[in-house]
């Protein structure tokens, strides 16, 4: 199925204009007059909703996800993933630049723990929490879930309701969450991590691996 299909709201698409965290609010409202074009509101997630394997990122991208209205389409971190999704059988394609590009994404789909663009794509504690309901709505479905970045897998955590102390952030480390379901931690495939090569690309490409393994195409 085309990701552009539109799909009826559910308990893990807040609204486009989602009014729960003020600071987000207001620089949505501020940016507006800067980039009317933009997608400019709240970024749902993409995929199948009964998706086996579930890519958490953070945030939306000011010129990705804010831009497209989809996560990680047509920003830079979105390269390597789409890319990885691609070269695993995740995707049909390993390009996503936004809504009509005819992307199709196989028993996988993507969001991030926060959906509204944060400033200097810095969440606050409290920002995370306001959204955490989503997340956790959209975990009841995957079997493996990735976490990109360390507040992606505090995300997930928080939203199972598990001990952070179980199951500490570490790269291409798999944790057993429950008997159907497990995540598995990635730096974040973000520029500045490849540039400084904290993030490599066969770094990132075991990480798909080992939810390839799980789910043989």
């Amino acid at each position: 199925m085309p990701v552009d299909t539109p799909r009826p709201r559910r308990a893990d698409t807040p609204a486009a204009g989602c009014r729960r965290c003020p600071r987000l609010v207001a620089l949505r409202h501020e940016l507006g007059a800067t980039y009317p074009s933009y997608h400019g509101a709240s970024v749902t997630a993409v995929g199948p909703v009964d998706a086996a394997l579930l890519v958490v990122g953070l945030a939306p991208g000011l010129h990705g996800a804010h831009r497209t209205g989809r996560p990680f389409s047509g920003d830079d971190s979105g390269g390597l993933l789409f890319e990885m999704l691609h070269a695993y059988g995740w995707a049909n394609q390993p390009v996503s630049t936004g809504p009509g590009d005819g992307l199709v994404l196989h028993d996988c789909r993507i969001t991030n723990a926060v959906k509204c663009l944060p400033p200097n794509n810095r969440p606050t504690a409290s920002e995370r929490r306001a959204c955490n309901g989503f997340l956790r709505a959209e975990l009841r479905a995957p079997r493996v879930i990735i976490a990109l970045g360390r507040l992606a897998h505090d995300a997930v955590i928080a939203a199972l309701n598990l001990r952070p102390v179980d199951h500490r952030f570490v790269h291409a480390r798999v944790h057993r969450l429950d008997r159907q379901r497990v995540l598995v931690d990635s730096y974040h495939c973000s520029r500045y991590n490849l540039n400084t090569r904290r993030l490599t690309r066969d770094g990132f490409a075991a990480v798909f691996a080992q939810a390839r393994r799980r789910f043989p195409a």
